[in-house]
């Protein structure tokens, strides 16, 4: 797993986190979590989902994310297997 633990040192300002998209994040970043060792998640404040020409899709007063690097995803109820 990416080591994420400079994040803690952008604890109270106001962050962007690009995806290969073009989408990103823009808040205040509020928490990391857990306090120590590698991060798993971080909440933004005042957050603001933007597409790749900047405009706003969506806002978000407190929003929880995962800051690494999606591995994987599948369905786990209701897909035939």
């Amino acid at each position: 797993m990416p080591d994420y633990r400079q994040l803690r040192d952008m604890v109270s300002q106001r962050v962007t986190f690009e995806y290969d998209t073009g989408v990103r994040l823009v808040g205040y970043l509020a928490a990391v979590e857990p306090a120590e060792g590698p991060v798993y998640y971080a909440v933004l404040s005042n957050a603001e989902l933007q597409d790749q020409t900047f405009r706003v899709v969506a806002r978000f007063a407190e929003l929880p994310f995962v800051p690494n690097n999606l591995v994987s995803m599948r369905v786990l109820e209701g897909a035939s297997q």
